[in-house]
């Protein structure tokens, strides 16, 4: 039976996110399975009519092996056909595939092209991932002002990675003038959206008094913040504000239990995200 392209219910959207309760092709409840193999079929038929964003969904379940059985290489056929169809996320996820190896051959250079080519099409994942490419020099040369360039655009756009990762930049003056108060502001604006190395330094930054004036009470705070998500390095920190009385009142018998303290309170964490 011929399918009724009019009567599928498509987002517009380049998104995978399904925001209602029903099947985004065929329109059923979901029961079980998030996609449905009359789904599947609805996919395909849209897929070999051109529909870039079917080729992205349809990549996205041969990916994550729902509704279908995972297939890398179809994923990554998929997503190059939609990529070529000027799909910006489709552009990000080939990306990944040639940066991983996934599908295809390992492929650093096309990594990078398919990043440029999704960051300058806006997509602020691409921007950090491009940015990471030439602070590292993968599939391009070594440019740490054109990294510092897409880490800052990514950050203005709220991506919470490239924020701590603009404060690295600003911390070690890679690509920029080292900032101290920049690097404050960008480890505080992740910190607090969710990124767990960000409240590490950020504590530490209060510790300190670097970017900001010295408070052992927000140190500490932070330093409590992360150890609850059970990050080894801020119960160390965490261990000894207790010990010592930083930011609360002294209590020897609070640190942690089956945490040996370090001698030397733990430095910020350095590594790009």
């Amino acid at each position: 039976m011929e399918t009724n392209l009019s009567n599928l219910n498509i987002s517009n959207k380049d998104t995978d996110t399904i925001n209602n309760e029903n099947c985004l092709y065929c329109n059923k409840p979901f029961i079980e399975e998030l996609w449905c193999k009359e789904c599947i079929s609805s996919l395909e038929k849209l897929t070999e009519n051109g529909d870039k964003v079917a080729m992205f969904n349809l990549a996205n379940k041969y990916r994550d092996e729902e509704g279908a059985k995972k297939n890398l290489e179809k994923a990554f056929y998929l997503y190059q056909n939609a990529a070529e169809k000027n799909h910006i996320e489709a552009m990000f996820n080939l990306a990944k595939r040639y940066y991983n190896g996934e599908g295809t051959e390992k492929n650093l250079e096309k990594a990078f092209h398919w990043y440029q080519k999704a960051a300058e099409n806006g997509y602020e994942k691409a921007m950090n991932k491009l940015a990471i490419c030439y602070y590292n020099g993968e599939g391009t040369e070594k440019n740490l002002e054109k990294a510092f360039h897409w880490f800052q655009k990514a950050a203005e756009k709220n991506h919470i990675k490239a924020m701590f990762n603009l404060a690295i930049c600003y911390e070690n003056g890679k690509g920029t003038k080292r900032n101290l108060e920049k690097v404050f502001h960008w480890y505080q604006k992740a910190a607090e959206n969710g990124n767990e190395d960000a409240m590490f330094n950020l504590a530490i930054c209060y510790r300190n008094g670097e970017g900001t004036i010295k408070n052992l009470k927000k140190a500490f705070y932070w330093y409590q913040k992360e150890a609850e998500n059970g990050v080894k390095e801020a119960m160390f920190n965490l261990a000894i504000c207790y010990e010592n009385g930083k930011g609360m009142e002294k209590d020897l018998g609070k640190p942690f239990i089956g945490i040996k303290k370090q001698q030397k309170i733990v430095l910020k964490k350095q590594c790009l995200i």
